[in-house]
């Protein structure tokens, strides 16, 4: 079983990180309002990012390094990144 970690964008310009081992599940649950205090009263949210790990361990890891992050740190993540270039 996988476990993502991921951030959400909520309506209100914060950003929301958790983890999750069914992620469509999880965000359907942000959706209605009933995943987390925080992000209940802050709908709708979008996922801006998210990330594989083999356990839940290094999920939580990430998680807590992400919350760490400044904003400006959070929002990079969040970029689309480039692909390189073949020669």
């Amino acid at each position: 079983m996988a476990w993502v970690c991921y951030l959400l964008e909520c309506a209100d310009g914060t950003l929301y990180t958790g983890i999750s081992n069914d992620l469509p599940r999880r965000l359907a649950q942000h959706a209605r309002g009933v995943a987390s205090k925080y992000t209940r009263t802050r709908l709708p949210v979008r996922l801006r990012y998210s990330e594989a790990h083999r356990t839940r361990s290094l999920a939580l890891r990430r998680e807590a390094a992400i919350k760490r992050l400044p904003r400006a740190g959070k929002l990079r993540l969040c970029r689309p990144r480039r692909r390189a270039r073949a020669p």
